[in-house]
């Protein structure tokens, strides 16, 4: 089983599926358990058919609460499914002699797989020897699309495919309607490695300001907003990003970023661009102000309390 999400009511299951408390290790083990338990009850009452693994499936999905988007595998199928209001992508491609299921259209691509279509929110894909079926497993009133806009924004490649639209063409129309809501007398235009470069783009063309590199990534360091305290955040910036002062050094520059979630990252930017030698810094957010968060226990998990 793979999982792509989070759940919200994981105290409740796991009372259900009797774990104990501190014995869960994951989102997905609760539910492997649950499906496990659920198979086992039916076995002792039911000859086998080879569709446990879907019945049981239609009996624990319902009582999922949050995001998800789940692969399983048996011995003869592949099934995906979507939680009710599609936060999380999930898609379905075909091979010569295969079908493949996969949350970002890039993995389709790499093994030379054709994009079919979006499984929908709510949506269970049966994948066999005879085809694929589709059913709904969720009531109808649960049925909400409701994508995760951070989807757009920074989660999703820029080589995605969601909704039929290219994710890095819309970050650069996102930079385009900033430039034309912002606009702003500077040098050089940059962008806030990885996301925020795609907009940056937008943004300069709009504008017709110069685009430039102004900031170096490393690679191998992680997401600085969910350490657990401001000095390693603060730390984790200055680790994960490093200036180009020929770039910075006597401009005016505009900075553009995806998100500001706690802010971490853009105070500690501001302050090593001025210790480069930047004239003028002019923050610009390509994405609406946070106001509020979807669930609870990811955040708190995390320490983002708002």
């Amino acid at each position: 089983m793979g999982h792509n999400g989070n759940l919200t009511n994981t105290e409740e299951l796991a009372q259900e599926a009797g774990m104990l408390p501190g014995t869960i290790t994951s989102d997905s083990d609760l539910v492997a358990e649950l499906i496990a338990n659920q198979i086992g009850h039916e076995s002792n009452h039911n000859a086998s058919d080879g569709r446990e693994l879907e019945r049981g499936l239609v009996k624990i999905l319902p009582k999922l609460e949050g995001a998800f988007s789940f692969v399983l595998m048996d011995e003869a199928h592949i099934i995906g499914v979507r939680d009710p209001n599609g936060f999380r992508p999930l898609c379905l491609g075909k091979l010569d002699n295969g079908w493949v299921l996969a949350s970002e259209t890039p993995a389709l691509d790499i093994i030379g797989a054709h994009f079919v279509r979006e499984i929908d929110p709510g949506e269970m894909v049966i994948i066999s020897a005879t085809g694929v079926r589709s059913i709904q497993p969720f009531p109808v009133e649960r049925i909400n699309p409701t994508l995760c806009v951070f989807e757009f924004v920074y989660f999703a490649r820029p080589d995605t495919q969601l909704y039929t639209q290219s994710v890095h063409h819309a970050r650069v129309r996102m930079g385009q309607f900033l430039a034309k809501q912002a606009p702003v007398e500077a040098d050089v235009v940059m962008g806030v490695p990885e996301s925020g470069i795609p907009a940056a783009e937008g943004y300069a063309k709009e504008i017709k300001i110069p685009y430039a590199q102004g900031l170096v990534k490393n690679r191998y360091i992680g997401r600085t907003f969910i350490a657990p305290n401001q000095e390693l955040r603060s730390l984790g910036v200055r680790m994960k990003l490093n200036p180009l002062r020929d770039t910075i050094s006597g401009n005016r520059l505009v900075v553009v970023d995806d998100s500001i979630v706690r802010g971490t990252t853009t105070r500690a930017m501001v302050k090593m661009l001025r210790e480069a030698g930047a004239k003028e810094i002019h923050m610009r957010i390509s994405s609406p102000r946070i106001v509020g968060h979807a669930f609870t226990e990811w955040i708190q998990e995390r320490g983002l309390n708002f």
